[in-house]
């Protein structure tokens, strides 16, 4: 059975989202392949929806994996929170059609960037945002930003469906 998972994770000791070859560093992929080898006693790929850099954080990435199980999805749940580390945690399973794939069925992608304008550091912040601490010039941001407001033409990332 295929299934999909969502993801939340704190990706400070984290080198990205994708396994490395060879697996020297910690990745989220890693330690996700780990849990469903712990736990069905296959050694499966999880595919994840995209990559994210080191220790970069999510708090919705999508992944798939394909196992032969018994186990439901709510039971698929349970058992990976048991076994995963502290920092990353499956918050919800289910079970998908065989053509359903966490990249290319993607309807939609978004990315949160937060900057935090503060001349004293903020240790309960500064893992979650980038600090800088000179004032911002908001309005050339904003100028800077507009290049991004728009369509844009992302079919170079999917899969073509002709």
């Amino acid at each position: 059975m295929k299934l999909v998972l969502l993801i939340e994770y704190d990706g400070t000791g984290y080198h990205g989202f994708q396994r490395q070859a060879p697996e020297r560093e910690p990745t989220i992929q890693g330690v996700l392949e780990a849990a469903v080898t712990r736990i069905s006693q296959q050694t499966v790929p999880v595919i994840g929806a995209g990559r994210t850099d080191s220790g970069v954080h999510a708090a919705g990435q999508v992944a798939h994996v394909q196992v032969e199980s018994r186990l439901g999805p709510e039971e698929w749940l349970r058992a990976l929170n048991a076994v995963l580390p502290g920092d990353v945690a499956v918050r919800k399973v289910a079970r998908v059609r065989d053509d359903f794939h966490a990249r290319f069925s993607a309807l939609t992608r978004s990315y949160r960037y937060t900057v935090l304008q503060d001349r004293w550091p903020s240790p309960l912040r500064e893992r979650y945002m980038y600090r800088v601490g000179e004032p911002l010039d908001v309005e050339a941001l904003a100028g800077a930003c507009t290049a991004l407001l728009g369509e844009h033409d992302f079919r170079a990332f999917g899969r073509s469906s002709r």
